[in-house]
């Protein structure tokens, strides 16, 4: 659809940002807080999450840059471990902290929209077989109810899960879920669902706000139009993308996922009274974090089908059987390796909410690069700049195309700690100074994008 005349923002859009707490704050063992999962790995040389970008002791800084930028929505996560460092007792001091960056957010009239669990799994539950373990179900639960009732009327929006789906379909990619059986996998999926329905109906229950879940989803496109690779590349939009919304919007299971972990031997264990209790917990909207799309072909049934088997979620893999990985000719690619595809994003909304018409709030979209710190100070990042300005052209086209869209919190508000490359790949608006093995001092720079976006913030996202 070529439209004549394409609409503003409308006013009241959340022009937002986002992080999340294990890659962001730092501060890992102080004021009670518990080690996480993701305090143990080996980083193989990169960054690890211990310092980060010390936003734990610089956060009043770092919300003042945030009122400077103009953001009308801040998107971060709750560290788990450092509300509850055990999974069952609950650390004063670490909702302290919360207690400030909220109230310090609430100065600027910063929107707080609140993740639950971000990959930040407590250690202490993970040594107890993790989300395997229907005892994290509880300690999830728990975990929530002290959040929904502590900060009930000062957060609107809340997030279950950040990426349940590249949890199970990249676990070799996440920490916490490598090497385990696909049978394995899809309990812990059945577990996460669980919880997410727990938590959603204490919050309707609590009357604490709106919730939602935040998968990483993406269009699915064949390589070609033959029937085969159309029906490979639904098969993948279902196990990727369909499973994890039909969960969180109707409580139900996919009907072909169910007959694919069938053919897998890798049905999960579950009771009539999980599958009533996941009916009742549905959402009220949908967070999206997207980055890319795939593009698939049909299966030939042998190892051709399978590419980077181990890579990154934004990676195709595929599945002997079931899709083949495939390459689309017609996208730039990062210089990571991502697909760069922003009519894709008009596309994936457009799938979502004509399937399920609920609300939609982009919760990540953004590109890593490597900037470069000038001597004066200044970070030029023209790149981003465009990135981010193709993909909000395909938003004014997405709410003329009638999608009731919230908002758009690109990642990530602040340099932190990417998970596969450190400080070498940086998303933020703002620089901090530091890299991989050398802390420097922390300074906040702002990038040439930081400005580009207090513009369009402040010019509700008219073209620049």
């Amino acid at each position: 659809m070529i439209y004549k005349d394409i609409r503003d923002f409308p006013e009241g859009f959340l022009w937002g940002a986002s992080t999340s707490a294990y890659q962001v704050e730092g501060a890992y063992n102080e004021d009670g807080r518990g080690l996480s999962i993701q305090d143990v790995i080996d980083t193989h040389g990169i960054a690890d999450f211990h310092v980060a970008s010390d936003h734990y002791h610089r956060m009043e800084e770092d919300v003042d840059l945030m009122g400077e930028l103009g953001l009308k929505a801040y998107r971060f996560s709750f560290s788990w471990p450092r509300i509850s460092p055990d999974g069952r007792s609950i650390n004063e001091k670490g909702l302290e902290f919360y207690d400030r960056l909220i109230e310090k957010l609430t100065e600027y009239h910063i929107e707080p929209i609140a993740t639950l669990y971000h990959f930040d799994l407590p250690l202490s539950l993970a040594e107890k077989r993790g989300w395997s373990n229907k005892e994290t179900i509880d300690a999830y639960v728990l975990y929530a109810r002290t959040l929904f009732e502590r900060y009930k009327g000062k957060i609107r929006y809340w997030l279950t899960i950040n990426e349940q789906n590249v949890m199970i379909n990249h676990a070799n990619a996440m920490n916490g879920n490598k090497g385990l059986s696909k049978k394995e996998l899809y309990q812990q999926n059945h577990h996460m669902f669980l919880a997410a329905a727990k938590a959603t109906i204490l919050c309707h229950e609590l009357r604490a706000g709106m919730i939602g879940p935040a998968p990483n989803l993406i269009a699915v496109y064949p390589e070609t139009c033959a029937p085969e690779d159309v029906l490979a590349a639904e098969n993948w939009d279902e196990i990727r993308n369909g499973l994890y919304l039909e969960m969180a919007v109707h409580g139900r299971y996919s009907p072909f996922v169910l007959s694919y972990l069938k053919e897998k031997d890798a049905m999960f264990d579950c009771t009539k009274e999980e599958l009533e209790i996941m009916k009742q917990g549905t959402c009220d909207f949908i967070g999206v974090n997207y980055y890319s799309t795939a593009t698939v072909r049909r299966s030939k049934g042998d190892v051709s089908d399978l590419m980077a088997r181990n890579g990154d979620q934004q990676t195709m893999v595929g599945e002997i059987g079931v899709y083949g990985g495939s390459e689309n000719p017609y996208l730039e690619t990062s210089g990571y390796g991502w697909k760069i595809d922003p009519v894709g994003l008009r596309i994936t909304l457009r799938r979502i909410y004509e399937r399920f018409h609920l609300p939609l709030l982009i919760t990540e979209n953004g590109l890593g690069a490597k900037d470069v710190l000038e001597k004066d100070g200044s970070i030029h990042d023209p790149y981003r700049i465009e990135y981010l300005k193709r993909h909000i052209e395909q938003l004014r086209l997405v709410l003329q195309d009638g999608v009731d869209l919230m908002g758009y919190c690109p990642w990530s508000f602040i340099d932190l700690v990417s998970t596969h490359q450190g400080y070498e790949k940086r998303y933020g608006f703002v620089y901090v100074n530091r890299d991989d093995q050398d802390l420097k001092d922390l300074a906040r720079y702002r990038k040439d994008s930081f400005y580009w976006y207090q513009k369009l913030i402040a010019d509700n996202g008219k073209e620049q």
